[in-house]
């Protein structure tokens, strides 16, 4: 357990190996680009283990990741939480029978899909996700897992956009948690 100080402490500097590229994925967009702290070991270790104590000792079953980034994170988050690991992926990439979500991105619209076997109702589910924006993909990957049956959920992310207002989209029966918020 670290003491608030050293969280603090801890947080700034990760906040400090995320860079901003601007106009990425067109103009106007200002990218949040995570690979700079994925590089450093000690980085992405701090992130793992903050996300870790986070949700800890929760039952979680299942850490669905949403692709791409969201695979790096929620793996090791599967791995240290004893959980499975499910990937929420673009359209076209899973080979078995599937379910899909169409939504909207800040930039265009997109499709997810999950394996329709993936999750039982009685999993308890860590949905991952690189970062929170506006919070369309959230919302499709939450339709996917509910109509799954599954019933309790959580939501975590490395980061989140504050101004775009994602997390005000997201239902409020679902915890959700950013490490670092920009």
């Amino acid at each position: 357990m670290i003491t608030e100080t050293e969280r603090a402490e801890t947080l700034a500097f990760l906040r400090k190996q995320v860079r901003g590229i601007p106009d990425f994925p067109k103009k106007g967009i200002l990218y949040w680009d995570i690979t700079t702290l994925l590089k450093n070991a000690e980085a992405m270790r701090l992130a793992a283990d903050l996300l870790y104590e986070r949700f800890k000792d929760r039952g979680f079953t299942k850490v669905v990741g949403i692709e791409s980034r969201g695979f790096i994170l929620g793996g090791i988050l599967a791995c240290r939480l004893g959980a499975g690991f499910v990937p929420i992926r673009k359209k076209g990439k899973l080979p078995a029978v599937k379910i899909s979500k169409t939504y909207q991105l800040e930039y265009g619209a997109d499709v997810i899909e999950m394996h329709v076997d993936a999750l039982k109702p009685d999993d308890k589910v860590l949905l991952h996700d690189d970062l929170l924006a506006t919070g369309g993909t959230t919302l499709a990957a939450l339709d996917l897992i509910k109509s799954t049956g599954v019933s309790e959920i959580a939501a975590c992310y490395l980061v989140e956009l504050a101004e775009l207002g994602g997390r005000a989209r997201i239902p409020a029966e679902y915890e959700t948690h950013a490490l670092l918020t920009f």
